[in-house]
């Protein structure tokens, strides 16, 4: 699991470009900031954090638990799940909004278009919910 990068995966990349070719400004994994968000945009008040479906459990068609070893895997992911939870209630908490960016949304069969996931992110920094989830079309 050593091998698994945990920043600057290919969907992080994706909406990186996205959005900076589009003339937003962000930091990249604050520490100081609960879950080290892998997006922050100050001027928003606003993080994004993608995930990947597997490692935060996602209820989509990419999250397949292993079938080796499954005692592991549960309590491991459960937990990926749990602080997950408690860091989006700590950044609300602290008056930051919170953007979730579902691996499913950027590849594979239930993906969505690169408009779609762009005009969700922008229409939620300019509104006032506090957060979005942007998955994939599937179950």
């Amino acid at each position: 699991m050593a091998a698994i990068k945990g920043k600057d995966t290919k969907p992080e990349m994706k909406i990186r470009k996205m959005l900076h070719a589009a003339g937003f400004r962000y930091r990249l994994h604050v520490k100081d900031l609960p879950g080290k968000p892998d997006l922050v945009l100050p001027k928003y008040k606003a993080v994004i954090f993608v995930h990947g479906c597997f490692w935060h459990m996602h209820d989509c068609d990419q999250f397949k638990l292993p079938k080796s070893n499954q005692e592991f895997w549960i309590n491991k992911l459960s937990r990926n799940k749990k602080n997950d939870e408690l860091h989006q209630t700590a950044l609300i908490s602290a008056g930051w909004r919170v953007c979730t960016i579902w691996e499913c949304s950027l590849k594979g069969p239930a993906k969505l278009s690169d408009n779609q996931i762009y005009n969700t992110i922008v229409d939620w920094l300019y509104a006032a919910s506090n957060e979005v989830n942007i998955s994939g079309k599937c179950k």
